[in-house]
């Protein structure tokens, strides 16, 4: 198992070095996810014009923890960013990519990672909507 990238950023994400961070000749399967913003969430009254992130200062430590859980003991290698600060709508916020042998292990990998990155990652969010509301939302992406 191996993690090239765990990151937390102010910088705009790269889906292409997050890409190459896993490229391997070893490997059969590459799988790549980007979480973006988008302009809409269901408790919206307005479109959503951008969101701001925040981390705690331990999150790149918590993302790498959690990184290498969801590898486990399979070959994979995993890149993984989230954004903070503000970001526009179609901005990337979190990228996470993976490459293994299998592209069973790849997509497992894939999703377990983002779904404990959106659940356990410390970052929060405020999100603000065309009104100019605000609502700040829970922990990750």
């Amino acid at each position: 198992m191996t993690i090239r990238l765990a990151q937390i950023s102010t910088e705009p994400l790269d889906v292409d070095a997050h890409r190459a961070a896993v490229d391997d000749p070893r490997m059969g399967a590459e799988i790549t996810f980007v979480g973006r913003v988008r302009d809409n969430d269901e408790d919206a009254d307005t479109p959503v014009v951008a969101l701001e992130y925040t981390a705690h200062p331990d999150a790149e430590q918590t993302l790498r923890e959690l990184a290498d859980q969801a590898i486990g003991a399979t070959d994979a290698i995993v890149a993984a960013s989230h954004r903070i600060g503000r970001l526009e709508v179609g901005d990337a916020a979190v990228i996470v990519s993976v490459s293994s042998g299998h592209r069973g292990d790849a997509y497992e990998i894939s999703r377990t990672l983002i779904e404990a990155i959106k659940h356990s990652l410390p970052i929060w969010k405020r999100q603000i909507e065309a009104d100019g509301a605000t609502v700040w939302k829970g922990l990750g992406g």
